[in-house]
């Protein structure tokens, strides 16, 4: 393993997990994108929604904490070593889910419709599937 360059590598290093593979990463970015969008079926109408919409609930605050998760997946993304304009349409998608939420009810509604999340985890499996195809998972 290489030698630790902030803390967060200093705390991986600890913990003995790799943040540069590029199969971790996936799992880790495809949990949190299933989290945050996909954890939860709302009864009767069979439509799945995560902790984005459901703590998109509270004003403001709610927001602000799916912004820091999916703010995650992009930095994840960016030690995979994804291109710049690639990262910037990734905090564009993110960007606007979050403004947007910050608008009562119409945010809420937004946060049903427009998954800024499942997007940016799209742009991160494309890139895997091209640039590290080992990490490639068959779904079932």
């Amino acid at each position: 393993m290489r030698e630790p360059d902030n803390r967060l590598d200093s705390l991986a290093a600890a913990l003995n997990v790799d943040t540069r593979d590029p199969k971790a990463i996936r799992k880790r970015i495809e949990a949190l994108e299933m989290i945050l969008e996909r954890s939860i079926v709302i009864p009767g109408l069979g439509r799945p929604i995560g902790l984005d919409a459901v703590v998109g609930l509270i004003p403001v605050v709610g927001d602000l904490i799916t912004g820091a998760m999916g703010a995650y997946l992009i930095w994840e993304a960016r030690n995979l070593g994804l291109p710049k304009w690639k990262l910037a349409r990734m905090a564009g998608n993110l960007g606007i889910d979050t403004v947007l939420g910050f608008v009562p009810l119409v945010g809420d509604v937004f946060d049903f419709a427009f998954r800024s999340n499942s997007r940016n985890l799209k742009i991160v499996t494309r890139h895997l599937d091209r640039h590290h195809p080992g990490t490639v998972t068959i779904d079932q």
